[in-house]
């Protein structure tokens, strides 16, 4: 990925990386259980209403397990797809001043967040060198997901430093 379009002057790029393939498709799995379970039984279920709309003479009784039939396929194996497609598109980056998070289909969708705006982080690990970020702003809607990166500490440094500047800062700005 080539940052330098998006990178001001005299920003530096200290960090870039993308999410683990198989983490990043994988990170909703409970979901996908939950929707192969629910298929099957609205599986089930569109076959009975099949035979007893047949039966009965109600041609509309098979529609009414149809939604969430496609909801249970679309969580079991659409979502899974559709992971896998956006991964291509998932790119991190951390500058001296920002970070800086491009995702979608078609890498459309860009968030970005000043390093002095960093309120707190969370890492969540998934092993020894894999685990997500969650970082927040200091206002409510400001929010940042760096999922299924490869050796975070690297990213926690660069944010526990940024987050020692802030601190710095304050505190010269309340003694000043």
């Amino acid at each position: 990925m080539n940052w330098e379009p998006l990178l001001a002057a005299d920003e530096t790029l200290r960090w870039e990386g993308r999410p683990a393939p198989r983490c990043y498709t994988f990170r909703n799995w409970r979901h996908s259980l939950f929707g192969v379970l629910l298929f099957f039984l609205c599986l089930y279920w569109f076959s009975v209403a099949l035979q007893l709309g047949a039966v009965y003479g109600w041609p509309w009784l098979p529609l009414v397990p149809l939604p969430l039939l496609l909801t249970g396929l679309y969580l079991g194996l659409g979502q899974l797809l559709l992971a896998r497609l956006e991964w291509e598109h998932v790119f991190y980056a951390v500058t001296d001043r920002r970070i800086l998070v491009r995702r979608g289909m078609g890498g459309r969708r860009r968030q970005e967040l000043a390093l002095e705006q960093v309120a707190w982080f969370q890492l969540r690990p998934y092993g020894e060198e894999l685990g997500t970020l969650r970082i927040r702003g200091r206002e409510e809607n400001l929010r940042l997901t760096l999922a299924c990166i490869e050796y975070p500490r690297r990213v926690t440094a660069l944010l526990e430093a940024a987050l020692a500047r802030s601190a710095g800062e304050c505190l010269l700005r309340r003694e000043g």
